[in-house]
């Protein structure tokens, strides 16, 4: 199921497979339009990319691209759960200096905190609220 979390500017999604020259651009259309169907302005993309197991140069380039026309709307993209061959492979790319390390959180929990602390939104987790 993806891992969706509705926090005031920002979105958080999850990519369901690979990245790679034939799914590369259809993730960049995808993350733009939940960016432009956000209820709110959106500051921050959060990539859950747990189930990424590969990324291949077709594909680092539309993330790069995207991050381009993200950053030039005032909205930054990060990733969570990115395995470490994968980062490994964005480093070998030079894409991962690119982002930088404080692009990239273990959890999709450490990445809406990060948010959280940095954007000084107030929020409570629904999983909370539920439990009350």
């Amino acid at each position: 199921m993806p891992k969706r979390v509705f926090v005031p500017h920002s979105h958080t999604s999850e990519v369901d497979a690979p990245l790679f020259f034939a799914n590369a651009e259809l993730f960049r259309e995808r993350s733009l339009n939940a960016v432009a169907c956000s209820p709110t302005p959106v500051r921050w993309l959060v990539i859950a990319a747990e189930p990424v197991t590969s990324v291949d140069v077709t594909a680092a380039d539309a993330v790069c691209e995207l991050d381009d026309t993200l950053h030039a709307s005032g909205v930054e993209l990060r990733f969570a759960e990115m395995k470490d061959p994968v980062k490994n492979k964005l480093k070998r790319f030079g894409i991962y200096t690119h982002f930088g390390e404080q692009s990239f959180y273990a959890t999709v929990g450490e990445a809406v905190n990060a948010y959280l602390t940095e954007h000084r939104v107030e929020w409570i987790d629904r999983e909370d609220r539920t439990s009350r």
